[in-house]
């Protein structure tokens, strides 16, 4: 196996994940198989309980792993399938080692961060790496691996020197350390400062791990000054030290990579020249180009819980921009936090209030995603309300789904308190309650996760037109509350269809209102499984029907071309 490390320095949030993705990507063109391990060093045994504010979202694989969004980075750009051991934590590490130590596997030794925890990382790094995640038999050829946080933090310390003695242990030809750093301009002198990534690789290298590489974040491209410095001062060899400064979109930047050569210097570094071939980014290029040249651009409504920080709702961004672009369009995504449509805000926030319902009016459609706890629910009610009463496309996600669901109850069967258990414990009609899953991929709780299917009650709904499926879907779940059984049947005597059901017939999927352009409500999150390129169907969908395009396209798809 070969390895490539993808350690950062100076500060975080330098984009390490889609460093990580992009390096990917280019060896996938050469040819090569790649998987990836995301080492995150807090004692969070993963990031299912983590807020969304915190850490950005918690991205849910097919097994139900509950795992940090670089992960969704590595899946969307290397179109792999990943497993929850592929994110490896402090806090799954010290577990193990814990739980044999409890069971007498040390026979009485002292266990210690050295050799005990360091010894766990590095059989934990050797046995995940030998899983395939690209559907071929056999491990791949090359795993990225990135290691979280900050070269010098305390809690990274353990990983920094278990990853040292990986690589005297499996050889020069067999690691590659790449190290992204911040490259700074101070706004009054106008000099690009190297310092900072000196010292960071000083550190580096005070901890036995030297870096072949540099992958310097910058705004501007670097000067040839600036890299002939780094080069002295840092070790590394001019040509080993790569550029990523800012680009228009993100898909620019395996084209970077590639641009600069640096397949050639990690190849050479893991001595795979001679296997590799050139790198093929002719699609990457096409769809890199294509979102630059767009012009004309899609108005979306967004209204959630956690819209003060975009990363909470990264894969849903993903699948939009994905839907987007397959439709020519730019998505305008107007952030609605749900809490500002209620009236409450009309007297505390006149403003905040007037913005926000501008905002909704002028969408071409809404979507509600997923989230938790109960703030912000009667403004999420009001744009669903919104949405079906004025024949705007909405696509309601998870909670999305459940709130339409509430909706409905409230304005047309005239339930005035309907609501779910998990907002109101004493409603006296529940039309969303608690059903738990103990299952294959029970976690510790009570979570519905990962994949599972579900199976479509008619060919002719939408959903399963949008899915070319007229019998069923797989996709990924993360949720605990779904729509109460005991009120189907009253809910669809109403006009509003559940078209999706799990197999056992008691859990609803996909619910959909046949008078409405495109109103859709789904229990699972189909974000999670969009890929550029391949954007997932009901995103699709809502774009399509957001332009009054939808009916064409199901007509061109039903007669097969």
């Amino acid at each position: 196996m070969k390895y490539v490390l993808i350690t950062g320095g100076v500060v975080s949030g330098l984009g390490k994940g889609v460093t990580a993705s992009s390096i990917g990507v280019v060896l996938q063109a050469c040819g090569l198989r790649v998987t990836s391990i995301k080492i995150d060093p807090y004692l969070n045994t993963d990031a299912g309980t983590m807020s969304p504010f915190e850490h950005g979202e918690v991205f849910v694989l097919d097994d139900g792993g509950e795992v940090d969004l670089d992960l969704g980075n590595y899946e969307r750009f290397l179109d792999v399938t990943l497993t929850k051991d592929n994110n490896v934590t402090t806090g799954k590490i010290y577990q193990s080692v814990l739980d044999k130590e409890r069971k007498g596997d040390y026979l009485g030794k002292t266990v210690q961060v050295v050799p005990h925890i360091t010894d766990a990382i590095k059989d934990r790094i050797e046995a995940v790496a030998l899983i395939p995640v690209d559907g071929k038999e056999g491990p791949a050829d090359v795993c990225v691996i990135e290691l979280g946080g900050t070269v010098g933090d305390i809690e990274s310390m353990p990983f920094i020197e278990a990853l040292r003695q990986l690589s005297f242990s499996v050889g020069k030809d067999n690691f590659c350390l790449i190290h992204v750093s911040l490259i700074p301009v101070l706004g009054v002198v106008g000099e690009q400062k190297t310092k900072p990534t000196q010292h960071s690789v000083r550190e580096l290298r005070a901890l036995g791990l030297t870096p072949h590489l540099l992958a310097c974040r910058s705004a501007q491209p670097l000067l040839d000054n600036t890299k002939m410095k780094l080069s002295q001062f840092c070790h590394v060899e001019a040509a080993n030290i790569l550029n990523i400064h800012d680009v228009p979109n993100i898909w620019h930047i395996p084209l970077l990579l590639r641009n600069q050569n640096a397949h050639h210097s990690i190849l050479k570094q893991l001595n795979l020249l001679s296997i590799a071939t050139p790198p093929d980014l002719e699609a990457w290029t096409r769809r890199a180009e294509t979102f630059d040249n767009l012009t004309d651009s899609v108005r979306i409504a967004m209204v959630g819980k956690y819209v003060g920080l975009t990363d909470s709702y990264l894969s849903v961004v993903k699948a939009l921009l994905h839907a987007c672009i397959a439709c020519s369009l730019k998505p305008s995504i107007d952030w609605i936090a749900a809490s500002d449509l209620e009236d409450d805000t009309a007297q505390s926030a006149p403003e905040a209030y007037a913005a926000a319902w501008k905002s909704l009016r002028n969408a071409e459609c809404v979507l509600v995603p997923g989230g938790f706890g109960d703030r912000g629910v009667s403004g999420m009610i009001l744009a669903a309300k919104y949405a079906r009463e004025n024949n705007v496309p909405y696509l309601g996600i998870c909670l999305g789904m459940q709130i339409s669901v509430i909706e409905y109850a409230r304005s047309v069967l005239g339930l005035e308190k309907a609501n779910s258990n998990e907002f109101d414990d004493e409603t006296p009609d529940p039309v969303v309650i608690f059903m738990p899953e103990g299952s294959r991929t029970h976690m510790g709780s009570t979570m519905r996760l990962g994949s599972r299917r579900t199976l479509f009650q008619t060919p002719d709904c939408v959903t399963s037109k949008l899915y070319c499926n007229p019998y069923y879907v797989d996709e990924r779940h993360r949720h605990r509350y779904e729509v109460n059984p005991d009120v189907i049947g009253v809910l669809e005597e109403a006009g509003l269809k559940f078209v999706g059901k799990d197999e056992t017939g008691k859990r609803m999927e996909v619910l959909e209102l046949p008078s409405h352009p495109f109103y859709v409500g789904v229990q699972f999150h189909p974000e999670f499984k969009s890929r550029p390129g391949k954007p997932s169907a009901l995103f699709l969908g809502l774009i399509l029907a957001a332009r009054g395009k939808l009916e064409a396209y199901l007509t061109r798809h039903q007669n097969g071309s």
